[in-house]
């Protein structure tokens, strides 16, 4: 089996490459840098360097593939939705150009209702296209990242975790070596055909009053959760030099999961994971405080 991953040093992919090398595969690494690949994974991987937004270098490097690993990653485009579609067309080109029979997409929950999630739209349009490829594609669609909280070390050493969201509001949230699991099982796997997509949820729905709460405990020092409005957050991205597009992506994600909308996927045998908070906080947030 030819197995090709993009991004293989993001938060997900530097944890699923070790997973196909124990399973016996050489996979292909699709990487902008290969300097920041583990001189080990390098050894036992065919790497090719390029950048994803390349639609001849992606369609060469997939040549002959037997499963792909797709990971839209953020692009200097002023609109992060946008910029997610148009690496993602690149993606579905290269499928249908090579007839790669199946692949495995990292999506996120909140695509599934195809608008209203900020820059998740973008993810949302790749669905679309490689649904179109005609292989046979499984769309993980994840929960909100464990790791998202290294992007808050600054408050949380102020003993405060930001958030729009109601404090009360339970979302999905999962470790990033899940989802390398997941996926990789779903790469490894030939049984399943056709169109699939799959919750990856960790093992409960989580408030930021939940994890803070949790990651108190975790790195011994007490964090407050504290709800913040769009327009403050909004007001603090445009100081950092964001356009308003790029706030929108933001902002508009929050917005998403404020709202009405049901996931597609639900919660079940198949979409929870074993990584607890409690244990990944302990084990990688606290250090980095």
């Amino acid at each position: 089996m030819k197995i090709a991953v993009t991004t293989p040093t993001g938060q997900v992919g530097r944890r699923l490459v070790p997973l196909l090398l124990q399973a016996g595969e050489r996979p292909t690494l699709l990487v902008r840098d290969a300097a920041r690949l583990d001189p080990h994974v390098r050894a036992a991987s065919d790497v090719v360097e390029l950048d994803l937004g390349d639609v001849d270098a992606v369609v060469a490097a997939t040549a002959g593939v037997d499963a792909l690993y797709w990971v839209d990653p953020p692009t200097q485009d002023d609109d992060p939705a946008a910029g997610y579609a148009r690496v993602g067309a690149v993606g579905a080109h290269a499928v249908q150009e090579n007839g790669i029979p199946r692949v495995v997409f990292q999506s996120s929950g909140g695509a599934d209702a195809r608008g209203g999630f900020g820059e998740i739209d973008g993810l949302a349009r790749t669905e679309e296209m490689l649904d179109a490829t005609g292989a046979s594609v499984t769309h993980l669609r994840c929960g909100y990242f464990f790791s998202n909280l290294f992007l808050d070390l600054d408050s949380l050493r102020g003993g405060e975790l930001t958030t729009t969201l109601p404090l009360d509001l339970r979302i999905p949230w999962v470790a990033p070596a899940d989802i390398a699991t997941v996926g990789a099982l779903r790469l490894l796997s030939t049984a399943w055909r056709g169109r699939h997509t799959q919750g990856v949820y960790g093992p409960a729905d989580l408030s930021f009053s939940d994890v803070a709460t949790v990651v108190s405990a975790a790195i011994g020092r007490d964090v407050v959760a504290r709800r913040v409005s769009d327009d403050d957050v909004a007001a603090q991205l445009r100081a950092f030099g964001m356009s308003d597009a790029q706030v929108e992506g933001i902002v508009g994600m929050s917005r998403g999961l404020r709202g009405p909308h049901v996931p597609e996927d639900p919660r079940d045998v198949r979409s929870t994971t074993p990584t607890t908070l409690a244990g990944w906080a302990f084990a990688e947030l606290r250090p980095a405080l």
